[in-house]
Order: C-alpha cells, then sequence, then structure tokens
C-alpha cells in the first residue's frame, strides 16, 4: 500500500490545482483548504469531501492554530495587483496575502510547496521579498524553482501563462522541472476538447436546486455536465456575430454595425469580439468569458460566446466535476482556476520526488 501525501490548498478557488495533483498520482489526498468565496469554498468541498474546507480569512485562519502539518503546501494567493488585466497596483492589500502563505510554510513545514500565480509575479516587489526570506531569512529551510509556464505546452487546450515556483526544504531531493509534453506542433485544440457537445444550444437558466453550506443556500450542486447555457442576446449582436469568421474578430464586422468606441480606435486588443480556432488552443479562460465584448470568446462558428462547460472542458475540468453557485459565480470559478493539466504537470514531479 502506498503512503498518501498530505496536501493543504491556500486559495484554492475551485479547486484545480487539487484537481490535478490528485489526477497525477493517487497518494495525494488533500487535507485541508481556506477560500475566502463562499461558492467556490462550496465547490471545494463538494469535490474534495475529505478535506477540511476553511470559508474566510486566511489570516484569521492561522491565527487560530488551524493550520495542519502537512507533506505539500500549495496555492495561487490573489494576482489582482500584478495582472495584465488590472491597474497593476503592487502596492495593492492582497499582494500581502503571501505573507499569510509564507506563515502557512513555517507553521506546516511541507516537504514541498507550490505557488501560482500570473506571470509578472515574477516581476514584483513581492516575489523578490520572498526570494530574499528563501535565500536568507526566516524561510531558509527551503530552495525553490521558479519560472513562466505555458499550460498548452502541459496538454491544456488553452493557451494560459502562469509564473509557477516548486520549493523543497533542504533536507529533500529537488525535484525535476516539468517536461514539455506538447510543444507547438502537437498542441490540444478547442476542437478535440469540445467534442461531442451540441453546437446549438437553447437552455439558459442553472437547474432549480440548492444546498446550505457554511449556513448559507446557495445554488447546487451542479455537474459540469449540466452548464451548457447560452444567454439572451439583442439583434445587433447577432449581426456582428454573422460577419466574423471563424478566428476573426471586431475588424471583421462592418462600419455601420461598429460602436463609436470601436471606430475611434482600430488599433489595441485584437481579441475584443473574436471568435477561437477549432484547430488552436483557446485564448486563456478568464472570469467573463460569457461576454463576447471582453476577449475571444465566440464560439468558432455558433452565434454565441462559449458556454459554461466549453470554458471549464478548456480549463480540464471533467464533466462530472461539481459546481456550486449562480452563473457568475461559477464562471468566476472556472476562469480562476488553474488548468488541470498544468497542475498534474506540477503534481507529478512533486510525487516523483517523493517516491
Amino acid at each position: 500500500m502506498k503512503v498518501e501525501i498530505t496536501v493543504v490548498d491556500l486559495f484554492s478557488g475551485a479547486g484545480g490545482l487539487t484537481a490535478g495533483f490528485h489526477s497525477a498520482d493517487p497518494r495525494f489526498r488533500t487535507i485541508a483548504a481556506v477560500e475566502h468565496d463562499l461558492s467556490a469554498a462550496a465547490t471545494f468541498a463538494a469535490n474534495t469531501p475529505e478535506a477540511d474546507v476553511h470559508c474566510g480569512d486566511i489570516t484569521a485562519w492561522v491565527d487560530a492554530g488551524s493550520v495542519p502539518t502537512a507533506d505539500v503546501v500549495v496555492g495561487g494567493p490573489p494576482c489582482q495587483g500584478f495582472s495584465a488585466l488590472g491597474k497593476r497596483d503592487v502596492n495593492d492589500e492582497r499582494n500581502q496575502l503571501w505573507e499569510q502563505y509564507a506563515r502557512v510554510l513555517l507553521l506546516a513545514r511541507p516537504k514541498y510547496f507550490v505557488v501560482e500565480n500570473v506571470a509578472a509575479f515574477l516581476r514584483s516587489p513581492q516575489f523578490s521579498e520572498f526570494r530574499e526570506r528563501i535565500d536568507h531569512g526566516d524561510l531558509s529551510d527551503w530552495s525553490v524553482k521558479f519560472d513562466v509556464l505555458n499550460s498548452a505546452d502541459y496538454g491544456a487546450a488553452q493557451e494560459r501563462k502562469r509564473a509557477v515556483m516548486i520549493g523543497y526544504r533542504r533536507d529533500m531531493p529537488a525535484p525535476e522541472w516539468p517536461e514539455i509534453t506538447h510543444d507547438k506542433a502537437h498542441r490540444v485544440d478547442v476542437k478535440s476538447r469540445l467534442l461531442g457537445l451540441s453546437e446549438v444550444v437553447r437552455r439558459q437558466l442553472l437547474p432549480d436546486r440548492f444546498i446550505e453550506f457554511e449556513g448559507r443556500k446557495l445554488p447546487g450542486v451542479f455537474t459540469t455536465d449540466e452548464l451548457h447555457l447560452t444567454r439572451t442576446y439583442e439583434l445587433i449582436s447577432l449581426k456582428r456575430f454573422a460577419y466574423i469568421p471563424e478566428g476573426g474578430n471586431r475588424r471583421d464586422i462592418p462600419d455601420e454595425l461598429l460602436t463609436p468606441c470601436w471606430r475611434s480606435h482600430q488599433t489595441g486588443a485584437s481579441d475584443v469580439m473574436g471568435r477561437l480556432h477549432w484547430n488552436k488552443p483557446s485564448v486563456t479562460i478568464r472570469t467573463e468569458f460569457f461576454k463576447p465584448e471582453k476577449g475571444r470568446f465566440l464560439h468558432p462558428t455558433e452565434p454565441r460566446a462559449i458556454t459554461h462547460q466549453e470554458a471549464a472542458r478548456l480549463q480540464g475540468f471533467p464533466d462530472d466535476y461539481k459546481w456550486v453557485g449562480n452563473k457568475t459565480s461559477i464562471a468566476r470559478q472556472i476562469g480562476n482556476a488553474v488548468p488541470l493539466e498544468l497542475g498534474a504537470a506540477i503534481g507529478a514531479v512533486i510525487g516523483s520526488a517523493l517516491e
């Protein structure tokens, strides 16, 4: 019988990183998770019933002495202060949650840890401070490897670049770095990941179902295959969609159908009102993938944005994965998740090091 590998998941979201680890090696067992978003915490608990899920502030959880010892700590603290999509305020107070991650390392004493964030994190003052504490400070019992990884290189049907740090206690074997399994000539494309799904979607509402979590009534539990949902579009939107070919964008729309903003800005992001390509990975799935005006989120051929199920599949979630929350909340959970294929690649090298 193989010895289990205990995991603590911080800022866990819907559980993409944990699910990836579990798929990579059956020895991984997540024993605790921390997530402040109520619906995301409920989703994590629905999929990982063996874990003690704390829904709330991580500082309070650490202060209460709730941190267990564990073999591995994983997590991706909020990235709003680093993200290219935000204001890039490096002094955003959410950035300081890295300090709570460090506190957990000192208390849990893991053999290995994983930090995941947007690529810009590696250029931030917070990363420099974290490295300083590892090299010369209170975290010197660990060493660390880091780089920017593209999820498409590891079998995800999505181009998603993330900063990844893999830390290891200096008395443990150094893990290998995840090797690329899918080079540019062998990417997983959108068509293969959406295979079998109806392209014509008429259902708009989630099933009328609710659960209680942390004393609150929440929509759910729903499985991924119940999330093939569309929305009502205005006539002008449908007219615009009709002019956009596979792989096209707002520049394919006739001038008379453009908004004043688009007419005055002919340069800039070409992904706005863009269609996905069947034979390529998708762009990064974001939290508002159901809004075509937010990016390249139109279905390759149909007059609609991708559905929640399609987005979840592009993130690597299986059709039986469980979700809690309304449509907007579930979309946020899907967009914020770590692609399962990337989580699995990281989990595999840590599992190998612990053989």
